[in-house]
């Protein structure tokens, strides 16, 4: 389990950091969110030792020592591959890193761009691969030494949605046998399908964490979705209404002002008949992070 206890980082008079807290257990994926500047990157580059900060980061209750970089896999916001190199290369040269040797690597690299669908061959050369496929190549050097401890920033980066979904696939995979992950991302759509908890940093401050469900559950059941032959001026006369929004023809979306209108507003709009749809929940994440993102949490 990966431990992080108040950590402090200032740039001159900037604090980068506020006591900063929080844990990842095995075989959880963590989601770190937050705005550019937020301090994500900071908090990957303490938990690397990129950077001297105050505060405590253990793993598995102890200190993260140059022993425990070989148990770390690290996929970057920013490519580094070295573009001339070749697929098999640059691979074994980054798990070598990791203390794995060429002979124990070089048997599993067909089989894991067969998993990943990379367009080539292990003797391409890094730069005459699409973005995408060195997008993969970058996560299969990220995950073939089978770390136990996974940061992933933004690692749907470049990717459309069928490849995107292999690498999630590969993500809940490792999940499943064990690993602690912190997973980033600005697609807070990706977020909530793949992590058990988040934290949200705003400033180098905790302004959220929880799981998903606690962190969307503390805002309040306050949208409706509703499908039926409803007006949008008649909906919007309905008590404890205060916008609605049309998604599309007969749907709408409800804002309330209070969450325990949802029944009183349910037999208002259906007087004991069917209606196709009638759904109160509380805001997505992506609504969730643009209010506390742009909030005053000072």
């Amino acid at each position: 389990m990966l431990q992080i206890s108040n950590i402090k980082k200032n740039f001159g008079g900037l604090k980068a950091l506020d006591n900063v807290s929080f844990d990842v257990k095995n075989g959880q994926i963590l989601g770190l969110i937050g705005q550019n500047g937020a301090g994500k990157s900071t908090t990957f580059h303490s938990i690397l030792n990129f950077l001297k900060y105050q505060g405590t980061i253990t793993w598995n209750d102890q200190p993260i020592t140059e022993d425990v970089f070989n148990e770390i896999g690290y996929l970057p916001e920013e490519r580094s591959l070295m573009p001339k190199l070749t697929i098999e290369q640059q691979i074994i040269y980054l798990a070598r890193l990791k203390n794995k040797s060429a002979k124990e690597i070089r048997p599993q690299i067909d089989r894991w761009m067969k998993r990943f669908a990379v367009k080539g061959d292990r003797k391409d050369k890094i730069k005459d691969l699409s973005k995408g496929n060195q997008q993969k190549i970058q996560l299969i050097s990220t995950l073939i030494h089978q770390p136990k401890m996974i940061i992933l920033d933004e690692p749907f980066s470049g990717l459309d949605p069928v490849n995107a979904d292999l690498l999630k696939q590969a993500i809940l995979e490792v999940r499943q046998q064990g690993a602690s992950i912190i997973f980033s991302s600005h697609d807070m759509e990706n977020v909530e399908e793949l992590c058990d908890s988040l934290v949200m940093l705003r400033n180098g401050k905790v302004v959220l964490k929880g799981t998903v469900r606690e962190v969307r559950q503390s805002f309040g059941k306050t949208r409706i979705y509703v499908t039926s032959n409803w007006t949008q001026d008649q909906l919007e006369k309905l008590p404890h209404v205060i916008q609605v929004k049309s998604l599309e023809e007969k749907r709408f979306e409800l804002l309330l002002d209070d969450e325990n209108a949802g029944a009183e507003l349910f037999d208002e709009l259906t007087h004991g008949k069917y209606i196709e749809e009638f759904n109160q929940q509380p805001p997505t994440l992506d609504e969730i992070f643009r209010m506390k993102a742009g909030a005053d949490n000072e």
